[in-house]
């Protein structure tokens, strides 16, 4: 990655760090305690990572897309309505962590090849006003830290 544009090699290394610095805290929690939710009414730490998840693929079509045209138009998604219609809370805490790992993996590595020139296509994502690419990759990545902190708080 060195030869590669100095923002996507730093933004693809976070992800990687985050991955292997949080994985043994994520792998310590037991089924029990992943399956319960954080409150009344909040997901439970299988949903977080389930969003986490469908956050990544929703965005690996994003990042891949936005290099291949001048602008992206892109709809939003309905987070709740994903997270219950693939029943992150039915599957066991291994596997969404297995997914997650692996996700993230792939998308650091299709962060990393990202070109200079592709960081400022403008994204349209949902009613949200345009922002470039490179707002998109590193808000990705601080929305993973945010839910991540949620999880292991």
């Amino acid at each position: 990655m060195t030869d590669l544009p100095s923002v996507t090699s730093r933004i693809a290394r976070d992800l990687l760090a985050t991955i292997e610095s949080e994985l043994p805290n994520l792998v310590a929690i037991d089924e029990e305690r992943a399956s319960t939710p954080r409150a009344a009414g909040k997901w439970s730490p299988k949903q977080v990572m389930g969003h986490l998840v469908d956050s990544a693929f929703n965005n690996h079509q994003r990042f891949v897309r936005a290099q291949l045209s001048s602008s992206l138009s892109f709809p939003g998604y309905t987070q709740d309505s994903w997270v219950t219609a693939q029943g992150y809370q039915d599957r066991s805490w291994a596997d969404v962590l297995r997914l997650w790992v692996e996700v993230n993996r792939h998308l650091a590595h299709v962060i990393g090849r990202i070109s200079r020139h592709a960081l400022v296509t403008p994204c349209s994502i949902g009613e949200g006003a345009p922002v470039t690419l490179r707002f998109v990759l590193e808000d990705y990545v601080r929305h993973l830290h945010h839910h991540l902190a949620q999880v292991l708080s």
